[in-house]
């Protein structure tokens, strides 16, 4: 009697073979992939504004004369630490404060949808401390939410389907991938250019990285002092940030069945020009549960 197993096997000539260590040198491999492409795109550009940075400072130094070089890396320093907690060096102290109610809205978003942009962070202990058990308690029903959000989306589809009355989901699910990339990548960047002054480009590139949970904070909505927001704006980000998040963890899924059914195809289809006698059978996988919200 044959035992089922968790990973996925196939048997040639009776010898069982599981594809989940060649799924691990591939993931590998895209990492070490990844490293290489990011190191020759960005280890130059990097290397020039260093040195352009210095420059300007030794500019600086000559420009001013009563400074010397310990000073004004003092003074580099203040603006370090003012931008780590939050203070844009820009403008005066007249700027908008990071911590009023629709900022702090925005902020409590980041910290349950795990997106942690990173340029914002509580200062005091008591702070830090709320943080840790606000996160504790509301990761957990973050994903309770958007899980229970893409059921509803899903239960969408699937009236959406019944109602168009067609045999299969690949065109309800086509124009669910369609209508969803309009709404969440291409509209959004639009707005965020003509609000934040961003090429479109940028404003792609901030909606992905969000709604993906990435969350580097290079780019973050609100936060130019230049520039005059509606008191709801950073809520109303949130809230779109909430919608998106849903829609691309469904997205995400449905890549993740595709990749998994590909590697099924491709390591267990039957081979044809096998010697007769040998056998390739593909073990009954019992279903495993799949966590549908990214981060």
């Amino acid at each position: 009697q044959q035992q089922h197993s968790s990973m996925p096997l196939f048997t040639i000539h009776n010898q069982r073979i599981s594809w989940t260590p060649l799924l691990v040198v591939g993931y590998l491999f895209y990492l070490l992939l990844g490293a290489m492409v990011f190191q020759l795109l960005e280890k130059q550009a990097e290397s020039h504004f260093r040195d352009q940075f210095q420059l300007e400072k030794l500019k600086f130094l000559q420009n001013y004369t009563c400074l010397d070089r310990q000073a004004l890396e003092q003074f580099v320093q203040v603006l370090l630490e003012a931008w780590e907690k939050g203070v844009n060096p820009e403008g005066n102290s007249t700027n908008p404060s990071n911590w009023d109610f629709s900022n702090s809205f925005f902020f409590a978003g980041t910290v349950v949808t795990t997106i942690g942009y990173g340029n914002l962070s509580p200062s005091t202990v008591a702070g830090q401390t709320f943080c840790v058990f606000y996160a504790l308690f509301g990761v957990p029903l973050n994903l309770a939410f958007l899980n229970q959000l893409g059921k509803g989306l899903n239960c969408h589809l699937m009236t959406l389907e019944r109602w168009v009355q067609k045999p299969g989901r690949a065109q309800v699910q086509s124009t669910f991938l369609i209508t969803g990339t309009l709404l969440f990548l291409v509209f959004p960047p639009l707005v965020f250019s003509y609000v934040e002054g961003w090429s479109y480009g940028e404003g792609f590139y901030f909606t992905f990285i969000t709604l993906s949970t990435i969350g580097f904070g290079d780019y973050v909505v609100g936060t130019n002092p230049n520039k005059h927001y509606i008191p709801v704006y950073r809520s109303l980000t949130a809230i779109w940030i909430v919608f998106g998040l849903a829609w691309l963890a469904l997205v995400f899924n449905v890549g993740a069945d595709m990749m998994e059914k590909f590697l099924q195809l491709k390591w267990h289809k039957p081979d044809l020009s096998l010697a007769e006698g040998a056998t390739i059978k593909l073990e009954d996988e019992p279903e495993q549960p799949r966590i549908h919200i990214p981060g």
